[in-house]
């Protein structure tokens, strides 16, 4: 079953109903079966490991089933699809889903409304995709913008889901630009896919949201990069919660999801272009985005609930109170590791090697060429080689489908013909943003930007 996503309102809506009791109770069990309700969001790259990619492998059914097989319970998995961690927090604060993946702003919230009884209160347990650096939440303008930094913004309209993690780095962005986020900009509270339609139709200036969005609108050629989080320097994540009533009542659920969720980790470590199609097919999202986020170079997908991350967690708290969106949360509490621990000694693995391990798991440089036709692509060493290999394959009269580069400054993984480019000597460097291609210049005299096509007529092989 796929519900569609109500609207952040109405999920308010829901939230404060619920919080006056009126709540519904749904039995775990009908008959001998055991009910497990998921949330999950298909278009949410940075959580396939634990939605989209997971629920389309079955590796979650694969993993009940040898339960049931054992002589257990018999289990029955129902998905539902939103588009935001809003509504699923409104399920769970109902009681009506028992584990849901969503960002880290929207995991706070979570934390926070659920607690309000033991039945819906909540424990983060893993997490699915981040970023060490925050370039998960970009802001994106119209093509045809003259807007060059945030600070064009200016008295502008903007569109964000409030309280999403696409929100709280434009809150952030916008403050270390020297405009005031509550009165410097009118931000306008929308659902990704209505945000879209809006920046397209120009009701307002700039999009600020979570992958796949600022990806899947630039490769559309309907909005331009403005604002790499990445420049926040701040990780950003995705993960999952639990309602732990459910967990204490069936344990071996839990258990069964982290495992399956490693599975489908271990699935897009080693066959990434394969996962891109799995995810493509079951979301609707081009193969082409989504491999742009869950290539090499791309998210790091690792379920250990890294200290960097937790700390980056609890400094959020002050974005959520400066939008009266967050009541108190103890997120020592909130934070449990020990089911995940438990899954990694099940299988044998060393769960404080992976916690310290910061490597990117998708083996690759991140710089690839994928051609028409091919069902794997070209490594390549450097951006200079890349447009060399893209050169190459055009007057063979091969086609490009994608072209992926990692920025030379912040390290982001990007479409090459959607970057900025500059030429210094015989190299040339990919950048994600316009101010991050003049910060390049201003440090580097002799160097000078170049479109993406000059770059590849002047390039020598």
């Amino acid at each position: 079953m796929r519900s569609r996503a109500t609207p952040f309102a109405a999920a308010a809506l829901s939230l404060s109903l619920l919080a006056a009791g009126c709540s519904l109770d749904r039995a775990d069990n009908a008959g001998d079966t055991v009910q497990v309700v998921i949330g999950y969001q298909s278009k949410t790259i940075n959580t396939v490991s634990a939605g989209t990619l997971l629920r389309a492998k079955g590796f979650l059914e694969q993993r009940l089933q040898k339960i049931t097989d054992g002589g257990g319970a018999k289990y029955h998995v129902e998905w539902q699809d939103y588009d935001t961690g809003a509504p699923i927090t409104a399920q769970m604060v109902a009681e009506k889903i028992d584990i849901g993946s969503m960002g880290d702003y929207p995991l706070l919230i979570n934390g926070s409304r659920t607690q309000a009884n033991e039945g819906s209160t909540t424990e983060f347990v893993s997490v699915t995709g981040y970023n060490p650096k925050g370039a998960l939440n970009m802001v994106v303008v119209r093509s045809d913008s003259t807007a060059t930094t945030l600070r064009d913004l200016a008295g502008k309209k903007v569109s964000a889901s409030v309280g999403s993690a696409g929100h709280g780095t434009l809150v952030q962005a916008l403050s270390r630009a020297g405009i005031d986020p509550q009165t410097g900009v009118e931000v306008l509270n929308q659902q990704p896919q209505i945000g879209a339609s809006a920046l397209e139709s120009g009701q307002v200036s700039a999009l600020s949201q979570f992958v796949a969005w600022p990806g899947l609108l630039v490769y559309q050629n309907k909005a331009k990069l403005l604002y790499d989080g990445a420049e926040l320097n701040v990780p950003t994540f995705h993960g999952v919660v639990a309602r732990r009533d459910y967990a204490n009542k069936h344990p071996e659920v839990l258990d069964a999801f982290l495992q399956a969720q490693i599975d489908a980790t271990d699935f897009l470590h080693g066959k990434p272009l394969e996962a891109a199609d799995v995810v493509a097919k079951d979301s609707g999202l081009p193969a082409e985005v989504v491999y742009l986020y869950n290539g090499p170079g791309g998210t790091s997908f690792d379920p250990t609930l890294k200290p960097s991350l937790i700390a980056a967690f609890k400094g959020d708290v002050q974005y959520l109170k400066s939008i009266g969106n967050f009541a108190d949360l103890d997120i020592d509490k909130f934070v449990d590791d020990q089911p995940l621990r438990k899954v990694f000694s099940e299988r044998g693995s060393d769960y404080a090697r992976a916690l310290a391990d910061q490597a990117n798991e998708t083996v690759g440089s991140g710089t690839e060429l994928w051609l028409d036709g091919q069902d794997h692509t070209l490594p390549q060493a450097s951006s200079t080689d890349l447009l060399r290999a893209v050169k190459a394959a055009r007057a063979q009269g091969k086609s490009v489908r994608a072209a992926y580069i990692i920025d030379a400054e912040l390290g982001t993984r990007w479409f090459a013909d959607k970057s900025v480019w500059v030429r210094d000597g015989a190299n040339y460097l990919p950048f994600t943003t316009s101010p991050a291609a003049q910060r390049y210049l201003h440090a580097h005299p002799g160097a000078t930007t170049v479109s993406y096509e000059q770059a590849i007529t002047e390039v020598r092989q």
